[in-house]
């Protein structure tokens, strides 16, 4: 496995039909506190992270007003305002911070008009790039939620809308309102809940971004032997197997480590044969 391994050796894909991006992305949410809540340990460190992936061709940065809060879309303008011309910065809207590790859902039209606004201004922004809604409301019907999503699309604050632990219920009603382009729900190979999501945004070219998308690796016997075959980490190589899996998917692994953050661009020059794929899937 090369150590010169960059985010576009994982190739590229699009968002939107008009936002081609390099297909390993990076998530902001650990470049905060404890509980993704408030500053990072180290801030200097945690702008490095952000540099760094940048210089190792990530174009696609996912955030979010939650985590912090506000913290994570802060850093990202002190480390790389004014943006290169390529980096498509997405972010969400919809969950509220009680508390570190608390997360609410609000859904409702007025408080994601707020957030919007804020997450515009804390990145420095005059446009989002891809826009989420973080999690359904239950109070909320999701039609209300996603039009006035919809409302701020419309007033050019927002170019794209993507949605985030949707079920296919739920996308289905949001997109009778308005272009979905982006799903991001937890998928890992110890969660396969959200599968035939996987494969319904292949057929629909949309953009499937796994969440929480290295978990539970201890003794799986197969990863490790296929770890071994390629002198790469368990972690590499399910990044590898996401990146084989769908072509839709974009694996977004985020850290607040500059190691961690090398370690996981370099599995973008893994290219997992379709028997180790297979071995993988049905072996997790």
């Amino acid at each position: 496995m090369s150590a010169h391994s960059s985010a576009a050796d994982a190739g590229t894909i699009d968002v939107g039909g008009d936002l081609t991006v390099n297909r390993l992305g990076f998530g902001a949410m650990r470049i905060t506190g404890d509980g993704v809540w408030g500053p990072p340990r180290d801030r200097e460190e945690a702008k490095r992270v952000l540099r760094r992936a940048v210089e190792l061709d990530v174009n696609f940065i996912d955030t979010a007003d939650s985590y912090g809060p506000d913290v994570s879309e802060e850093l990202i303008a002190e480390a790389l305002y004014p943006y290169a011309d390529d980096l498509v910065i997405a972010t969400k809207g919809g969950l509220v911070r009680p508390g570190p590790g608390n997360w609410q859902p609000d859904g409702r039209p007025e408080h994601l008009r707020e957030a919007l606004e804020g997450s515009l201004r804390k990145l420095k922004l005059d446009q989002i790039a891809l826009y989420q809604f973080h999690r359904p409301d239950p109070k909320v019907p999701v039609e209300d939620s996603i039009g006035a999503l919809a409302e701020l699309k419309a007033q050019g604050k927002i170019r794209h809308l993507g949605v985030s632990n949707f079920t296919e219920e739920q996308l289905r009603i949001a997109q009778r309102i308005t272009p979905i382009v982006s799903i991001q729900n937890r998928y890992n190979v110890d969660d396969r809940g959200s599968e035939s999501l996987v494969d319904l945004c292949e057929q629909e070219s949309i953009v499937f971004l796994p969440w929480a998308p290295i978990q539970n690796l201890d003794g799986n016997s197969t990863i490790e032997a296929v770890a071994k075959k390629y002198e790469a980490t368990p972690r590499q190589i399910v990044l590898a197997w996401l990146l084989a899996r769908s072509p839709s998917i974009l694996p977004i692994p985020g850290t607040g480590s500059v190691g961690h953050l090398e370690d996981n661009i370099a599995a973008a020059g893994i290219k997992l044969t379709p028997q180790e794929v297979a071995d993988i899937t049905r072996n997790s």
